[in-house]
């Protein structure tokens, strides 16, 4: 927390990501809040990995306090360029408010959504 302007505390909201890349596959790890401010800071992120060509992309989640529009739309543009070359982006362990926000606008049939990171990544992780 920082003094404001006026002695409002203001929460400095940072984004963090790290990525883990295997055999085709990869783990972006997201901890923060994905909104209007961050949502580039993910999207460069995004161009960066889709670079060096994964297939399969799985975004944990489990980190995420809060995700809006411009978050969504960052998951939905990485989606769309994973599926012109065949790829898939699925989404894993969203918290309570995240997994309401994908039930709401309806992307939670979009995406691929599971609990937990799926085990095989995590083994090829581990072997990586």
């Amino acid at each position: 927390m920082t003094q404001g302007r006026y002695g409002a505390s203001v929460r400095l909201v940072e984004l963090k990501v790290a990525t883990q890349s295997h055999a085709g596959h990869a783990v972006m790890a997201v901890a923060g809040e994905i909104d209007l401010y961050t949502a580039p800071r993910l999207q460069t992120e995004f161009t960066r990995l889709l670079e060096t060509g994964p297939d399969r992309v799985v975004i944990d989640m489990s980190e995420v306090e809060f995700c809006d529009s411009t978050g969504m739309n960052v998951l939905l543009s990485a989606l769309k360029r994973l599926r012109e070359r065949g790829g898939s982006l699925e989404v894993a362990a969203p918290r309570p408010a995240v997994r309401k926000i994908l039930q709401v606008t309806g992307l939670d049939s979009v995406f691929t959504v599971h609990d937990t990171v799926p085990a095989d990544l995590l083994t090829a992780e581990q072997q990586g």
